[in-house]
């Protein structure tokens, strides 16, 4: 399984940002769970998920710089 592309992030709405940024960390939480009581069957998925976040908030972080930049 692939890691996803930034693309994916940038071409979501804010409101779907928001949503993804939110269902991943809940995924994460998850994993850790399932880390601590010895049931996690992929451990890669950790490197997905944090990567996939990482991304999330990248692109919230340079939405919200780019509103500062430019005042409507």
């Amino acid at each position: 399984m692939a890691l996803p592309k930034i693309s994916e992030a940038r071409s979501l709405n804010d409101e779907e940002l928001n949503e993804q940024i939110n269902a991943v960390k809940k995924q994460l939480f998850q994993l850790r769970l399932q880390k601590a009581t010895r049931q996690l069957e992929k451990p890669h998925m950790f490197r997905h998920a944090k990567h996939r976040l990482a991304q999330l908030l990248s692109v919230e972080h340079e939405r919200k710089l780019a509103a500062i930049a430019v005042p409507e």
